[in-house]
């Protein structure tokens, strides 16, 4: 008797219509001829001699890609934590927050002393440093007292303490130092002028902001990458129950994520001094939102992801008022810079929900 079991009938695969799906699409391709139409239209009015000049694109992008840096700074840190441990540290703002706060002690000392404008570069180290240990030791500790007795509770446990952390640090630094804006010290007159780069004259202080970005980037790449503590790092984001098993200290580790990640925040403290000056106990909330919004924007886990996507979010919230919405004839569009930027995000995760440069993680078992 045979054994052949006759081939089932093939069945035609019928196109099932998904309203999800559907909607996604029609967002997609109102967004892309919102944006031609936009940026067409921009075009129109430069080659008509109304909008913004040269010298002014020319300056506003300049002025978005040193403002993105600063944001890529502070996203470093919340891709560094979600990296290892998985879960994202909303106090990460008032990390950055604190280091500006400190930092103007010093600097005020320093401008009263008269060695602000005698030894400007000196006096910006120092700040720097002072900057950078604060928002260090501020991490270290929200780590050791916050996170570190909730490590195998459920990730949604640490995101709230997060929240409640963020709060406190504010709150604190506003009895310690007061509710009102601060002002740092004008900055030194080797740095209030313009410098020519390629025949492109650019602010000094923001030629720092962006120089300083790049060689902190650089440099924590090569930590990260060609260290032995880096590598503890990179095996720990994999899977720290067998980092642990191979003779790595995973409390150690993850405390020098937090620091490395501090000192970040504490470098872009100086930045945000050195560009808007003004700073107070609420200094971290906007920049740390939209640090975060670059971190996801690049793709959260990765850290070139949330440098990259800093400076595009920069670009966005500088540019693209003026590029896109002066183009569709939108009043007043220095005043939704915001909604920009966001809306941006919003975009990008709706073309590639991953980021930019995708998501990278280890284990799906953390925190």
């Amino acid at each position: 008797m045979s054994t052949e079991v006759a081939p089932e009938p093939v069945r035609s695969r019928r196109f099932k219509f998904n309203w999800v799906d559907g909607f996604l699409w029609f967002l997609r391709v109102a967004a892309l001829i919102a944006i031609v139409v936009g940026v067409v239209g921009s075009i129109q009015q430069f080659a008509d001699g109304e909008g913004p000049s040269a010298a002014a694109w020319r300056d506003l992008i300049v002025s978005s890609i040193s403002t993105g840096s600063m944001y890529g700074l502070i996203a470093l840190g919340y891709s560094m934590v979600y990296g290892v441990l998985g879960f994202i540290n909303f106090a990460h703002g008032e990390v950055f927050m604190s280091g500006t706060m400190v930092g103007l002690i010093s600097a005020t000392m320093l401008f009263e002393n008269g060695f602000w404008d005698s030894n400007p570069w000196i006096s910006i180290l120092v700040v720097l440093v002072v900057a950078m240990i604060t928002s260090t030791l501020v991490a270290v500790a929200i780590e050791r007292v916050a996170y570190r007795p909730l490590r195998g509770a459920p990730r949604l446990i640490p995101l709230i303490t997060s929240i409640g952390v963020s709060f406190f640090v504010q709150y604190s630094f506003a009895g310690l130092f007061g509710v009102a804006i601060r002002n740092y010290p004008p900055a030194p007159s080797q740095l209030s002028g313009n410098v020519d780069i390629l025949g492109i004259p650019i602010a000094g202080t923001r030629l720092l902001v962006i120089g300083v970005a790049v060689v902190s980037m650089i440099g924590l790449w090569y930590f990260v990458t060609q260290t032995k503590t880096g590598s503890a790092m990179r095996a720990v984001a994999e899977d720290k129950e067998i980092a642990g098993l191979m003779g790595i200290d995973v409390d150690k580790t993850i405390v020098t994520t937090f620091a490395v990640g501090g000192a970040m925040a504490g470098v872009a403290g100086l930045l945000w001094a050195l560009l808007f000056r003004g700073v107070d106990f609420l200094t971290g909330f906007l920049p740390g939102i939209k640090a975060f919004t670059a971190a996801v924007l690049g793709g959260i886990g990765n850290m070139p992801g949330a440098m990259l996507g800093g400076v595009l979010l920069g670009l966005f919230e500088g540019v693209g008022p003026q590029l896109v919405l002066a183009g569709l004839g939108i009043p007043a569009v220095s005043q939704l810079k915001d909604a920009v930027a966001f809306a941006a995000l919003v975009l990008v995760l709706i073309f590639r929900p991953t980021g930019l440069l995708g998501e990278r993680l280890g284990s799906e078992d953390r925190v």
